[in-house]
């Protein structure tokens, strides 16, 4: 059995829907298993920062459920075409486990949400991707042989599952998104896989 963590931060509630597609890939495979996870909010407030557990939907990561896992996606809403400052803090409270090489060799993808078409997914979707290089993960994308990646209106990059909320719409995920998600929650997994054997 494989273990991928889905691990989030969701201000609005897209990017937690998008982890929920990703894990419905993931759990799609035999042998596999998602563990959906979350960060708290963070701010200048130290005080307000102080958050409880949540009282329902995915509990708060530790570094424990990152070293123990067999894959990771990773997920955020773009911040001026960047990660959130709450996926940002999380990681960089992981520097023991780059110092020990804990995440070497294990597969991991991105994912994210905007408001608009060019809200800086894509460069989001980058930028995320370097910390998880610096720690010796393995990036997996998402190739056209998934065919909504091609003809998508909305979310959906080589770089990672996206969503794009649109001006006006607020329809949630689009079909062509919970496919592209599920279809790489579903590669992280079969990955995952492939290298524990």
């Amino acid at each position: 059995m494989v273990e991928v963590l889905v691990l989030y931060y969701s201000k609005t509630g897209a990017v937690k829907e998008l982890a929920n597609y990703l894990a419905r890939g993931v759990n799609s495979v035999d042998g596999a298993e998602a563990k959906l996870r979350t960060v708290p909010e963070i701010s200048p407030d130290t005080e307000k920062s102080k958050e409880e557990i949540p009282d329902s939907g995915a509990l708060f990561a530790s570094l424990d459920d990152l070293k123990n896992c067999d894959g990771l996606m990773l997920g955020s809403p773009t911040r001026f075409g960047n990660m959130a400052s709450p996926i940002k803090y999380f990681l960089e409270t992981a520097t023991s486990l780059w110092v020990e090489g804990a995440l070497e060799d294990k597969p991991a993808a991105v994912f994210t949400s905007s408001a608009s078409m060019h809200g800086g997914n894509e460069s989001t979707l980058l930028s995320m991707q370097l910390p998880l290089m610096h720690m010796g993960m393995i990036l997996v994308g998402i190739p056209y042989s998934v065919s909504e990646l091609s003809k998508t209106i909305s979310g959906g990059t080589p770089y990672g599952a996206s969503h794009v909320r649109g001006y006006e719409e607020k329809k949630g995920i689009s079909e062509d998104e919970k496919k592209i998600c599920i279809a790489h929650g579903k590669r992280v997994a079969e990955l995952c896989l492939k290298i524990k054997k």
